[in-house]
């Protein structure tokens, strides 16, 4: 479903993704993590065609990204991290938008939004009356995520889906997520809440400085590197622990 040959990027003389590699096949919730500035988004960004790569390849559902892009935008869901919606519009508004550019007919496009506003525990009424600019930023992500899957696309990129979504939400997002794996759709999973990725993913890749540094799945990962969670295996590999001890340090400073 996802096919990416020698992914790069750079941005000048600074390469934010270099020489990235990696499949992901129909089914799979793939963990895709790395310490900020490690070029998760930057990847991300390439892959949904937001920003065009500066070296290597990649398919989405055996489409070329760089030459039927189109093709390629047809078949991807994404929900990015800025979570950024048009606050002008009502909510209802925004995604009947999102539902034409994809070219469903309305009359398919408001029994699919009723389904998800329902899952998500929004009302009609707010979502037809409220303008975006008055949404809580949990409400925005709510309808962000409904964009993304509108279309029912056979893949999906999410770049931090839980951020702004209370307990209940993420506990109903999660179970979606899984659902959506089932049914054979390919799911790239962005987030720095590694307990939640343990959980879910199937795989993960950890990248650092725009590089893959581990690719498998968790539970071998962290067995085979004696790190007891995902959470110290990434600490270990990504240089948390100095961050660590300068934490302590700074601290003790405070202490009488």
């Amino acid at each position: 479903m996802i096919s990416v040959k020698n992914l790069s990027k750079n941005f000048g003389s600074q390469w934010a993704v270099s020489d990235l590699s990696f499949d992901v096949p129909a089914g799979e919730i793939l963990g895709f993590l790395g310490p900020n500035g490690a070029g998760k988004t930057t990847t991300l960004r390439m892959l949904t065609g937001m920003t065009a790569p500066s070296g290597g390849t990649a398919t989405i559902c055996g489409f070329d990204l760089l030459t039927q892009s189109l093709e390629v935008k047809r078949k991807i869901g994404f929900v990015p991290d800025s979570g950024a919606v048009f606050e002008s519009l009502t909510g209802l508004e925004h995604l009947e938008m999102v539902a034409a550019l994809y070219g469903i007919p309305r009359e398919l496009a408001i029994p699919r939004i009723e389904q998800f506003i329902a899952f998500f525990d929004l009302s009609m009424d707010t979502l037809a009356n409220k303008m975006l600019g008055a949404y809580s930023k949990g409400m925005r992500r709510k309808v962000v995520i409904t964009a993304a899957l509108l279309h029912n696309p056979p893949v999906v990129f999410f770049d931090e889906p839980l951020e702004g979504l209370d307990a209940n939400a993420a506990v109903g997002f999660k179970a979606l997520i899984q659902s959506l794996a089932k049914e054979g759709k390919a799911i790239v999973y962005s987030s720095h809440i590694l307990d939640v990725v343990e959980r879910v993913c199937d795989r993960v890749i950890i990248i650092d400085k725009g590089k893959s540094l581990l690719d498998g799945k968790p539970d071998e990962l962290v067995a085979s590197h004696g790190s007891g969670t995902l959470e110290r295996l990434f600490t270990d590999l990504t240089g948390g622990q100095a961050l660590e001890r300068r934490a302590e340090t700074f601290a003790k400073t405070f202490l009488p």
